[in-house]
């Protein structure tokens, strides 16, 4: 398996369709040195701004989808 590290710069939008929350974003993306056996992992890094935008528009995606479901399924 590759590993990455990824620097999330920007959230640009974000929508829902087809069973997915989907993201436009800038992001720099480079391949991870590996640091032994069984370290494989992708890291995700952004700023704390850019973190608070991701989690204001993933509430604002998730509070729609709450809203589409019928009244019996919330």
């Amino acid at each position: 398996m590759k590993t990455y590290t990824i620097e999330l710069q920007h959230v640009k939008a974000m929508a829902y369709a087809n069973g997915l929350i989907e993201a436009s974003i800038d992001a720099l993306v480079q391949p991870a040195a590996v640091r032994g056996e069984g370290a494989e992992s992708t890291t995700l890094s952004m700023s704390e701004g850019t973190a608070r935008v991701l989690l204001l528009l993933i509430k604002a995606q998730l509070a729609e989808l709450d809203s589409r479901k019928a009244r019996s399924r919330r």
